[in-house]
């Protein structure tokens, strides 16, 4: 089994969680598969969320089928993994002003937004190799250095770097950790932590997939730790002396 493998970062990042508040806009800690999905589908130039809105709208529908990026490449498996310790990343509230005019009913028009953002994240990721053009296709692009849109992390705020690109070949899990984020499953927690080191445990509701009349999010619990598991869960290759699990 292969797959592709590169380092994702950037300075700064905004995953922004659709349940917001009146004061400030949040995201998530990690990438999440559908955004990374839209990554991956603005570097071999597929259209996106707002192209299917200008579509229906034309046509006078209402979300009518996927965007063009998630129906190609929902099918791909993914492994996350943090590159941070525990995998959790520094955040700060950032505050700007949104003074087109039309943004706020207050006088003035000005709308004071308030966003977190992640500071300095990076991630390892790998996408299991899957016999389809699209994949094909991101697969050489990548490797080449090549992009069609510029590729963000969450909002064109945050330019994405991608680096250290290379196919790698997998093996079975070598042992009962998993070092990649991975689905929560309750009945695979409960071993020691990793020789020489302090237990942790990372835990996230995060999307994992686009529900298909609306496109909301549909969630799982997705788990970074050193923890030894009872059950390595499915789709989880070894590479490297370590495990990545796939979603």
């Amino acid at each position: 089994m292969r797959a592709l493998s590169f380092k994702l970062s950037g300075k700064t990042a905004c995953f922004k969680k659709p349940d917001v508040n009146e004061y400030a806009y949040f995201t998530y800690n990690n990438i999440h598969k559908p955004a990374l999905l839209g990554l991956l589908g603005a570097v071999i130039g597929l259209d996106g969320h707002t192209q299917l809105l200008n579509k229906n709208r034309y046509l006078k529908l209402k979300d009518d089928g996927y965007p063009e990026f998630y129906e190609k490449l929902c099918h791909l498996k993914v492994s996350i993994t943090p590159l941070t310790s525990k995998g959790y990343f520094s955040k700060k509230i950032q505050t700007f002003n949104n003074s087109v005019g039309y943004a706020s009913y207050e006088a003035g028009g000005n709308l004071i937004v308030r966003e977190q953002w992640l500071e300095n994240p990076s991630w390892q990721i790998m996408i299991l190799e899957y016999e389809s053009e699209p994949y094909k296709k991101i697969e050489k692009y990548l490797l080449e250095g090549r992009v069609v849109f510029i590729p963000y992390l969450g909002k064109n705020d945050h330019p994405a770097q991608i680096c250290e690109v290379e196919i790698i070949d997998l093996t079975n899990p070598v042992y009962n950790y998993v070092d990649s984020l991975f689905v929560k499953n309750f009945d695979i927690l409960g071993g020691y932590e990793k020789e020489g080191e302090l237990p942790f445990i990372f835990q996230e509701i995060s999307p994992i997939s686009l529900q298909k009349e609306y496109h909301f999010y549909e969630y799982a619990a997705l788990i970074f730790t050193n923890l030894e598991l009872e059950n390595i869960p499915d789709n989880t290759y070894g590479y490297d002396g370590k495990n990545y699990a796939f979603i």
